[in-house]
């Protein structure tokens, strides 16, 4: 039972945002794409995906299942809207910080910080000076050497930028870089950017209201596989507290891996919690009794018609 699981994250108006240059689906192209998936697939509802999963009738051959990470504005201001108007649900997954304590990801400063400086050489620079004063002893040629490979949608210098400040950093170390670069190539003000960047708890409940379905995608949008057990326990609890305040399912759930990272203590802490499905960021199409329920891979946006390599 195959299973198009579709990946977004930024869809907005990019000609006339602040922020031309990040990466995301225009407006436009979101319209063309959602023809294109009514003319090619039947848009099924988690909860389908969801009794699917736990044995129940199966999905059509041609299903296709949407999916928004991260808790965008974008997604009540442009994606909503437009997939009501089909009669579509979409399914989103806000981390917990952005919409309670409306605090900024470091991977969307980091998104912004690339947007808004499109010379790398001029980020990199900057993060040569910053290991220098303040690094923790490891020379930046190590960090190029060990991160600067391309990616399918990035070229290395990019994707260096992105695991040293996502991950490889010590985590005190990279906070302070990232938001060092911030306030140099964006904003003073990181609070006063996330009230324009997330959804507020009143959005996302009216678009629970309309049939939209909410899951979660932890407390603070870290990689679950460099937690310890008991840190990702605590990251699932407060998610879950989270989506009971909404008034989304906390029983048959779905989990969506920040950075579709997850290791082997990770599922067993979601069967305990009655998680039913998990998204990755692996690449493929998902099938329904070979792929792990807490394990399903998706299609980025890019994937599918029309293909704009940027998402």
């Amino acid at each position: 039972m195959s299973l198009t699981i579709v990946m977004y994250h930024y869809v907005r108006d990019l000609e006339r945002s602040r922020y031309p240059a990040i990466k995301g689906r225009t407006t436009a192209d979101f319209s063309r794409q959602l023809d294109h998936i009514a003319q090619t697939y039947r848009v099924v509802r988690a909860e389908e995906v969801v009794a699917a999963a736990k044995g129940g009738p199966a999905l059509p051959d041609n299903a296709a299942w949407l999916t928004f990470d991260d808790g965008y504005l974008d997604h009540y201001t442009t994606v909503f809207p437009l997939l009501h108007e089909r009669g579509w649900q979409g399914s989103f997954f806000p981390p917990v910080k952005t919409v309670v304590d409306r605090q900024l990801l470091d991977v969307n400063k980091i998104h912004f910080i690339l947007a808004a400086e499109p010379d790398t050489q001029a980020i990199i620079a900057e993060i040569r000076v910053f290991l220098d004063q303040h690094g923790d002893g490891v020379p930046f040629e190590s960090y190029w050497r060990e991160l600067a490979q391309p990616s399918r949608f990035d070229p290395a210098a990019v994707i260096f930028i992105k695991r040293l400040l996502q991950h490889r950093l010590p985590e005190a170390l990279r906070n302070q870089l990232t938001q060092a670069l911030f306030h140099r190539f964006v904003s003073t003000d990181p609070a006063m950017f996330a009230a324009e960047v997330y959804m507020s708890v009143d959005q996302l409940k009216a678009m629970i209201r309309c049939g939209m379905y909410v899951g979660s995608h932890g407390a603070h949008h870290y990689w679950f596989d460099r937690l310890t057990a008991g840190q990702q326990a605590a990251e699932i609890d407060v998610s879950l507290a989270f989506l009971a305040e909404l008034g989304a399912p906390t029983q048959d759930w779905v989990m969506c891996y920040p950075y579709g990272a997850y290791n082997d203590e990770t599922l067993p802490l979601l069967r305990a919690r009655g998680c039913a499905v998990a998204l990755t960021t692996e690449v493929a199409v998902a099938r329904i009794g070979v792929h792990s329920p807490l394990a399903l891979p998706r299609l980025d946006t890019n994937d599918l018609p029309p293909s704009r390599l940027s998402a």
